[in-house]
């Protein structure tokens, strides 16, 4: 495993002429790094130049970490930064990928700008999952600070006394729990109903006010910070197929500062009865990111696989052995100090795999819900006609797998998604058998809590499930609903075996099945899959029974300080809510980095 180091760099001004490939004048920088060569001096002895030009391996590692981290330069000139990137060597001698070489306004900036003269501090935030969490947070790190408007006027009379109070103070440099009590709305989190009134003054009545808050960008609040997602920003957005419209309304998936109605009409599109394409939100936050000038703190492509916590000082010990009593690249101003170290890889264009570890003071965790479907967990479930995600549905279809004279595709759930691929294969004249354990008359059927006018598509679903059960034929030509039962198992013949309330078995030969019973987060990189952070630590974390514990108005995780829990895994389920918690962190964040002015 390859650790991250910030190496210490002099400054030195490169000539008009210098290109990509030119090496930096011979003994203007040497490798800090005490590299065993075989029949050469050390590493640290020889200069820059000298490395790449015998290509040089330090410790066995898959190029020396200087080459990779240093060797690229800022070229000042009348049209800004212009960046370079300089080659490096892979043990056989030979040049490394595009995509492993090194750009300076990417590692530079984020490995190097927390140097101080007497050595390195870790990076204070790394935020795991790039989705509409992590990116309003770091929309907020980045020194854009909310005001409240002068001379606005807040719908809610008591909110707006409050905010009168104060108005050249920040919302962020406020108390929080004092601007938000009394709020009430479709959210749990007292934050969350605060920043959406904030935004969105009147939208639960239908209402057009615009946003209460101004936005200031002061750079020097800014908190270094890294963004790390699969995805490219947006997060799980871009794994759903891009025609499915959004359960919330179109304004509602909008982020601050930059509505999505006014870039939709700068795309010159509209909306679908009031909502959004996944397509759509999918870009758009691509485009916010790039927009707010954000990109810079983003890493799409790598996948984490361990957050936890080390001492400081062992840190600082094992650098000072591989520097060879040189000194420490690492400052450490606490005694017993304890950092976090995030582990992962990052995937190429090439599908390689390139290990990285970095060490934080705090770490957010904003990854959602998407990568775990739930298992029934029954006989046969693992077998190769039995999927989790609707896109299995979509892509036998287009490839004509699946068609009008198949067996019926069976389909398991009665959420959202199921509706969704019920309205799919309906579409396709593609048979369905759907099976789920709820009465359909239950109210905590998600059915039963839309508006009709609004979901005209879910409510058809809604109707199909009543009418259409394989006790009572319906109008529903090519579906089958059953309510009430259960899967038992999933045969290799492709007969699924099911159970009704009563205890009676039906089998059904089905041409594939979906099992579309909702997700749960994937904690695995997290010590005991984070279940001990969990408001019932007996019991695995559930965005919607068993969120992670954090406190209400920093989302600060209870049971592990530095740690915070954004989006579903704290509770929040809807776009329009996931921002309030983005706002507590960075409060909270800013006070503990002492930028809050007095």
């Amino acid at each position: 495993m390859r650790r991250l180091r910030q190496p210490k760099v002099n400054s030195f001004s490169m000539s008009e002429s210098l290109n990509s490939r030119l090496l930096p004048p011979p003994d203007v920088l040497r490798c800090p790094f005490s590299c065993s060569l075989p029949g050469k001096e050390k590493c640290s002895q020889l200069p820059i130049s000298e490395h790449s030009k015998n290509r040089l391996l330090c410790k066995g590692r898959t190029t020396c970490l200087y080459i990779l981290y240093v060797l690229a330069y800022r070229k000042q000139s009348n049209s800004g930064d212009k960046a370079y990137v300089l080659k490096g060597y892979d043990r056989h001698g030979k040049g490394l990928k595009e995509a492993n070489q090194v750009d300076i306004r990417k590692m530079y900036s984020i490995l190097n700008r927390h140097q101080k003269k007497t050595g390195f501090k870790p990076l204070p935030v790394v935020i795991i999952g790039n989705g509409p969490s992590g990116i309003c947070l770091s929309y907020l790190l980045s020194g854009y600070t909310p005001y409240f408007k002068r001379e606005s006027l807040h719908p809610h009379p008591i909110l707006q006394k409050k905010l009168e109070e104060a108005p050249h103070v920040s919302i962020l440099d406020q108390d929080l729990e004092y601007l938000s009590e009394g709020l009430e709305g479709r959210s749990h989190s007292p934050v969350s109903l605060l920043f959406d009134t904030l935004l969105r003054p009147d939208t639960d009545f239908g209402g057009t006010a615009e946003s209460v808050l101004t936005w200031w960008h002061e750079t020097d609040r800014a908190i270094p910070h890294l963004v790390l997602g699969r995805n490219p920003p947006g997060g799980a957005w871009h794994s759903i197929e891009g025609s499915m419209v959004t359960l919330s309304r179109g304004e509602w998936m909008g982020l601050p500062d930059l509505q999505f109605k006014d870039w939709l009409r700068q795309k010159k599109r509209g909306l679908r009865n009031n909502r959004a394409t996944a397509e759509d939100i999918a870009q758009y936050y691509q485009h916010y990111v790039m927009k707010k000038g954000l990109q810079k703190n983003f890493r799409s492509g790598t996948v984490v696989t361990s957050v936890r916590k080390v001492s400081a000082e062992s840190i600082s010990n094992h650098m000072q052995e591989d520097l060879q009593k040189s000194d420490s690249l690492w400052n450490f101003t606490e005694e017993g100090m304890e950092v976090f170290q995030v582990d992962g890889f990052v995937k190429t264009v090439q599908g390689d795999k390139e290990p990285f570890s970095i060490y934080a003071e705090n770490v957010v965790l904003a990854t959602g819900t998407y990568d775990s479907p739930t298992w029934l967990g029954v006989k046969g479930e693992n077998l190769s006609y039995v999927h989790h995600q609707l896109s299995a549905l979509e892509e036998a279809v287009k490839n004509n797998s699946i068609g009008i004279t198949s067996d019926p595709v069976l389909i398991v759930g009665a959420g959202l998604t199921a509706a969704d691929a019920i309205l799919f294969a309906h579409h396709c004249n593609i048979p369905v058998i759907h099976v789920f354990r709820r009465r359909v008359s239950d109210p905590g059927l998600i059915f039963n809590q839309l508006p009709k006018m609004m979901y005209p598509e879910y409510h058809k679903v809604h109707q199909m499930m009543k009418e259409q059960s394989a006790a009572c034929a319906g109008p529903y030509e090519c579906y089958v609903s059953l309510p009430e039962h259960h899967v038992l198992s999933f045969g290799k013949d492709k007969k699924c075996i099911f159970q009704d309330k009563n205890g009676y078995q039906k089998a059904y030969k089905v041409s594939m099945a979906l099992v579309l019973t909702g997700s749960n987060p994937n904690l695995s990189f997290l010590p005991n899959n984070g279940i001990d952070l969990a408001m019932d630590s007996d019991q695995p974390v559930n965005p919607k029974r068993n969120p992670i514990d954090v406190d209400p108005f920093t989302y600060e995780c209870t049971q592990e300080k530095g740690l915070y829990a954004l989006g579903p895994l704290a509770g929040d389920n809807f776009v329009r809510f996931v921002q309030g918690g983005a706002l507590a962190a960075a409060s909270s964040l800013l006070k503990k980095a002492n930028k809050n002015p007095p």
